[in-house]
């Protein structure tokens, strides 16, 4: 009789605690991030290098602290034409973007102390954990969707200006 009891509590033991692991995990299932909506920080233009005539004009968000730096558009589902994300660095050195948690392909354009194109990575693909060297000195990295870079014909050399 003692035993039918231990092994009573037991089975409602285990039974309370696969509910329990059950409820915890479909519990983790509807946790989602909240999406991050565009803020207006600055503007920005980029000139082409040979006739000094503005390609186009950007809204900008900037990315100056380290959680911003970090963040990025991750968790973002779209983004305007017209707007890019630019990250503001105290140095300038080689630098790896990668796409973790980033839901929209991406240009990323690194740009040297100067103001002037040294490279890009076109076609950024989502959520990509592969290194994006700037194989340059940069001191700034614009993010813009990707593919205009090719329709806007940006080059090396092409330079940008920029307010807060």
């Amino acid at each position: 009789m003692r035993l039918k009891s231990i092994s009573f509590a037991v089975l409602l033991s285990l039974g309370f605690l696969s509910l329990a692991h059950i409820s915890c995990k479909e519990d983790k299932k509807n946790i989602t991030q909240t999406e991050v909506i565009f803020k207006k920080e600055g503007e920005l233009q980029i000139y082409k290098t040979v006739t000094d005539s503005v390609i186009v004009a950007l809204d900008i968000e900037l990315a100056k602290t380290d959680y911003e730096i970090q963040t990025g558009l991750m968790y973002r589902d779209a983004m305007d034409t017209h707007q890019g994300m630019l990250f503001l660095f105290d140095n300038e050195i080689e630098r790896y973007f990668f796409m973790k948690n980033t839901r929209i392909p991406l240009d990323i354009i690194y740009i040297n102390a100067d103001k002037k194109i040294v490279s890009f990575q076109k076609n950024a693909t989502p959520f990509d954990e592969r290194s994006l060297p700037s194989n340059a000195p940069a001191k700034y990295v614009l993010e813009i969707n990707a593919g205009l870079v090719d329709a806007w014909a940006i080059a090396v050399g092409d330079r940008i200006e920029f307010t807060e």
